[in-house]
């Protein structure tokens, strides 16, 4: 891994780059689009870009990238690279492009650091970026083998159901009529649309119910803007102008938020947590739907936080899946109209947000978490709390992920 003399130097600076990656990332950005404005047009999230959340991420990425090798020369953080290396594959990104990030990217780093940029420091970061890179470029190549490729699909909409005020279900089959891929409850398809001004954006959406249909579901939340933050461009072009008999481009399915292990289970299997918040939901369902559909028998604790049950997305599935296994306890919170709940007569309520402090989590429980940023550090930190071994804690965000960003 990290050469003996490239830790040395990255620990070294590591605090000097760490403090400037912010506006390393932001220049960097500023040099790639400059140069490859197709980039903004047609890859990279232009609402992510103008709130600053993916320079975030990335900058949180690289940061806790090199922190990880100076702790760890000998490894590498498997799962971090994972993470990335699926949503990179959603989006169809090739091996040639890391050389293109390489030369924005330490074009950026020389500009805002200027002289500290010395030949040692420069060939150490380098070292790091290309153990990064190659790393994914190897974990990306197998996820292209193993889906046939990195090709988009053109699927018809077959059914629009408006789950909420905000959020629309749209059931999808191939337009060829070529049969599909399976994919794992949990993961999530990129879907590209073009918009008014010609530009073809891509936005990730987890797939909503459970694997073995012909058709594909993804529930879509529109993204309300609010003070400087824009709408959400594809969630409101999918809400606006997409019905049934329209077709949409598709990606194979990605993510690794999924069930570990024999989820059927035997009534041995692994305690189960499934937590969500608001439109967190969707891969949560798309899990109890499969656990439902193999007949799983092992206990499952059901979670949800949200502002109203009349915006709990899919409450209906949420609540008939859990029904349907035999050692299923579902417990829903609602900061509002708590009390105007009307589910079924085996899910608890409550009003306020989420907290665990009432709820018994068996020793060995494997737990799974989407939803805000807030919400699923406030969930974790409560299991921690209560003897879940950080290594079973799994988790999806949705859009750039901010995780690594606010703990690098």
């Amino acid at each position: 891994m990290l050469s003996e003399q490239s830790v040395a130097t990255v620990r070294a600076t590591l605090p000097v780059v760490g403090g400037a990656i912010d506006e390393i990332s932001e220049r960097f950005y500023a040099g790639l689009f400059a140069a490859r404005p197709e980039l903004l047009r047609d890859l990279f999230s232009r609402g992510n870009q103008a709130a600053g959340t993916q320079r975030q991420a990335l900058a949180g990425s690289i940061a806790a990238f090199a922190t990880y090798l100076v702790d760890h020369p000998d490894d590498r953080p498997d799962a971090m690279l994972g993470r990335i290396a699926h949503k990179h594959a959603s989006l169809g990104v090739t091996a040639e492009q890391y050389a293109l990030v390489h030369e924005h990217l330490f074009a950026a780093i020389a500009d805002v650091l200027g002289e500290a940029v010395t030949p040692a420091v420069a060939a150490a970061w380098d070292e790091v970026y290309w153990l990064m890179a190659n790393a994914l470029i190897a974990i990306e190549k197998r996820l292209y083998e193993e889906r046939g490729g990195s090709a988009w699909r053109e699927w018809e909409v077959v059914g629009r159901v408006e789950e909420t005020a905000d959020v629309a279900t749209f059931r999808l089959r191939p337009a060829d009529g070529r049969p599909a891929a399976d994919f794992r409850a949990g993961q999530y398809v990129s879907v590209q649309v073009e918009l008014p001004d010609g530009a073809r954006q891509i936005r990730q959406y987890s797939l909503s119910a459970a694997p073995g249909s012909p058709l594909r579901q993804i529930s879509v939340k529109r993204v309300r803007g609010g003070g400087t933050a824009p709408d959400g461009e594809v969630s409101n072009h999918l809400h606006a102008r997409v019905d049934v008999g329209d077709r949409l481009r598709v990606s194979a399915p990605y993510g690794d938020l999924v069930l570990a292990g024999n989820p059927a289970g035997d009534g041995t299997a692994a305690p189960l947590l499934l937590a969500s918040a608001g439109i967190g939901v969707t891969p949560i369902v798309a899990m109890l739907g499969q656990l439902a559909d193999t007949g799983h028998q092992g206990p499952v604790i059901v979670v949800h936080g949200d502002r109203s049950p009349a915006e709990h997305a899919l409450r209906a599935d949420h609540e008939a899946y859990a029904g349907k296994l035999p050692d299923a306890s579902v417990h829903f919170w609602y900061e509002e109209g708590a009390d105007h709940y009307e589910g079924g007569a085996d899910a608890s309520h409550r009003a306020g947000r989420v907290d665990l402090t009432g709820i018994a989590v068996p020793k060995g429980t494997r737990a799974y978490l989407c939803g805000p940023l807030p919400f699923m550090r406030a969930v974790r930190a409560q299991l921690i709390g209560k003897g879940v071994a950080p290594a079973d804690i799994h988790y999806e965000v949705f859009g750039p992920d901010l995780w690594l960003a606010r703990e690098s």
